[in-house]
């Protein structure tokens, strides 16, 4: 309760605060060498829904930190170098960082616009064996029904078939009777988002997936039907569509330098037309 007493100590002296300081309505908490921590500004950053012994425990922690970059602060002001410029320092940093920004929104509006799907295509396809996957993927048909459901044998019998009247047949069961259907013979999706609807149970879920390519599992509730249809493991190649954004990414550094450069020269040039630049020697 250290942190109460501090703060109401703080607070009954704020009279004599107002005395000797205008503090603008504000509510001074702590003073360090003539710097103030108002309520105001600690109201803001205490997290929402923290018990009391928590909120009072972040206060203590975050006034002390307040207290100790005030001190630290002003140690390092006293110290510094005579031959440091800090200002300078400062104005470097600026300069750099509104250019940094400029540049940033720059390319975005105008360089990775301008890089054409065409483009980051034909990059991918010369270029494949650049992009490895990190996790595997796989394509396949996944349901899940009650124990209960009617007809299991015709669904035991139309997951593990990839034309297309069983999937239509499939897909019409799933309407009355499944918990979920996701079809993605089309498209890859991640092993971990399947594994993740799906009770297997053993020590390498990935490899035996990836080995058994129809998989029927049962709990106390359900059935679940995953039929692989292909399966592309960690270090192979990445498909287009989850290698997209990093080939266009990659395109957008390897152009960055020379759009940069021809962004500036375009700026020298048209401040040399508009006589923007004197030479004095």
């Amino acid at each position: 309760m250290r942190i109460l007493v501090l703060l109401l100590i703080t607070l009954l002296g704020c009279g004599a605060c107002k005395e000797q300081r205008d503090h603008k309505g504000k509510t001074p908490l702590v003073e360090v060498d003539g710097n103030f921590l108002y309520k105001e500004d600690l109201t803001p950053v205490l997290p929402v829904g923290l018990s009391k012994d928590d909120s009072i425990l972040f206060t203590e922690h975050y006034i002390r930190s307040w207290a100790e970059d005030i001190l630290l602060y002003e140690k390092a002001a006293d110290n510094i170098p005579d031959n440091v410029d800090v200002d300078k320092l400062v104005e470097n940093y600026r300069k750099a960082l509104i250019m940094h920004t400029y540049q940033q929104e720059l390319i975005n509006q105008k360089l990775t616009n301008d890089i054409s799907e065409q483009e980051i295509a034909e990059y991918y396809g010369r270029n494949k064996e650049l992009f490895n996957l990190e996790h595997p993927l796989i394509k396949g048909l996944f349901i899940k029904v009650p124990l209960t459901a009617p007809q299991l044998n015709k669904v035991r019998r139309w997951y593990k078939s990839e034309k297309q009247d069983a999937i239509e047949s499939l897909e019409k069961y799933s309407l009355q009777n499944a918990v979920k259907y996701e079809y993605f013979y089309d498209k890859w999706v991640s092993v971990t988002d399947v594994l993740d609807m799906i009770p297997l149970k053993v020590e390498a879920p990935e490899e035996y997936v990836s080995k058994h390519r129809q998989v029927e599992l049962k709990d106390t509730a359900y059935y679940y039907f995953l039929n692989v249809s292909d399966y592309r493991g960690v270090g192979e190649e990445k498909p287009y569509e989850f290698a997209r954004s990093e080939v266009k990414d990659l395109l957008v550094n390897q152009k960055r330098v020379g759009f940069m450069e021809q962004v500036k020269n375009d700026l020298y040039q048209q401040a040399v037309s508009k006589k923007k630049i004197i030479y004095n020697y």
